[in-house]
């Protein structure tokens, strides 16, 4: 495969991802709104904790979408797994964008909206796995990183195209008519960019590592593979340990923190959107540009660098914000985090690709992260919504982040360099 066709997978792959995680993150942005739709209460906080456990229960489909899909990506090939993500995470999004209310049905509507995200979160739970393993299986030697991390960077313009619109659409619109039909135009959009992201990965090659898998399990049809990297269950924990620190701090910083900051730092919806767009165009940059920092200078760096800050930094930013300062200086400290994250986005690709055999890495991959996600990831703005709600202090949710910045430390402390080994 010539360099050019390996750019060429990747920016279908990380088109694909946009068009994606698009889709499956801007529910996270209209929370409030839908809280009010489909889960209307006296109590405003317990609407709110509704609405993000709904958002989680998207997250609790990912490892069996993860696990399922992944292995036909083992299977069948990584191109099949990821034409079936797209189409998947397509029809949840439009249903959302389509379900009557509470209002209209009663209890059936929240049901519904349940069974929309569970829709989304087994497409979602295929395709990180499947897009990563495709992106890093297609890079050049030397560039596992780099190609890995654009890959993660795409996933972070899909969050800012996500904070984009809404924010647009909350700016053109009142607030009356968004709370009456037009908070249901970013999930339509989502429905029209389907047949751009199913153009872009209807054209794709196979990667050369998973021909090569297939042709070696062919020569070896009666060998039964061997996980040379280590026990499938000890890979498992080890992607999941290390997932930790990286789906909370995604999914606090990214998707929870607009609400954190209407609620509790006074911004409107817009400015916090807007906020969360400039911090989000940071991520998106930095990310490639860390990602080639670890082809030369290794992943577990910038790994532990970014576990280390969400372990120290979150409590004595988080009061800053807490203490009414400009919306300069709010934007700032996002920055700042996303940095760190951006530092983890660009080298963690590739550093769990290379954890796994090509013939299992899929599947493994997918399941590990999925189930990490799941439980730390999607759960996220609802512990950190129910700590506040429960303590009564605006700053509990970094004991979350510090937690989750230990975890992963220790889990990544025990791993080795990989950025500088071939492929398995």
């Amino acid at each position: 495969m010539t360099f050019a066709e390996r750019r060429r997978q990747l920016a279908a792959a990380c088109i694909g991802n946009v068009l994606e995680y698009y889709d499956f993150i801007v529910y996270a942005y209209l929370a409030g709104t839908i809280a009010h739709k489909f889960f209307p209460s006296d109590n405003e906080a317990a609407g709110l904790l509704a609405s993000f456990a709904a958002f989680g229960v998207g997250f609790l489909a990912r490892p069996l979408g993860g696990l399922v899909i992944g292995r036909i990506g083992d299977k069948r090939g990584r191109k099949a797994a990821l034409l079936i993500t797209i189409f998947g995470m397509a029809l949840g999004t439009v249903g959302i964008g389509l379900l009557p209310t509470y209002e209209t049905i009663g209890l059936l509507a929240p049901v519904l909206l349940v069974a929309m995200r569970l829709v989304q979160g087994l497409a979602a739970g295929g395709e990180w796995g499947g897009a990563t393993a495709f992106i890093v299986e297609s890079a050049p030697a030397g560039r596992r990183g780099l190609f890995g991390s654009i890959g993660q960077a795409s996933i972070a313009a899909s969050n800012l195209l996500g904070s984009v619109v809404v924010a647009t659409i909350a700016g053109i619109f009142t607030a009356d008519q968004m709370q009456d039909w037009a908070w249901r135009v970013p999930f339509l959009l989502g429905g029209l960019l389907l047949p751009v992201g199913v153009y872009m990965r209807r054209n794709l090659q196979e990667t050369p590592a998973f021909v090569e898998a297939q042709q070696e399990a062919k020569q070896n049809a009666a060998a039964r593979p061997v996980h040379d990297l280590g026990s499938p269950w000890v890979l498992l924990g080890k992607a999941f340990g290390f997932t930790v620190v990286w789906t909370v701090s995604y999914y606090i910083m990214l998707s929870y923190l607009p609400t954190f900051l209407t609620r509790q730092a006074g911004l409107t919806q817009s400015q916090a959107l807007w906020g969360n767009a400039v911090a989000l165009i940071v991520l998106v940059v930095a990310t490639p540009l860390f990602g080639w920092w670890s082809d030369r200078i290794g992943r577990k760096p910038l790994l532990l660098a970014c576990c280390a800050a969400f372990a120290l930094l979150p409590y004595p930013l988080f009061s800053i914000i807490l203490s009414g300062p400009s919306i300069v200086t709010i934007v700032m400290i996002m920055i700042v985090f996303n940095l760190f994250i951006a530092a983890f986005s660009g080298a963690g690709p590739a550093a769990l690709s290379e954890l796994f055999p090509t013939h299992s890495r899929t599947t493994l991959m997918s399941t590990g992260y999925s189930v990490a996600v799941a439980i730390f990831g999607g759960f996220a703005p609802f512990i950190a919504t129910w700590l506040i709600s429960s303590t009564g202090s605006p700053i509990s949710p970094t004991y979350y982040l510090i937690f989750s910045g230990i975890v992963s430390g220790l889990v990544i402390w025990g791993f080795r360099e990989t950025a500088h080994e071939k492929l398995r």
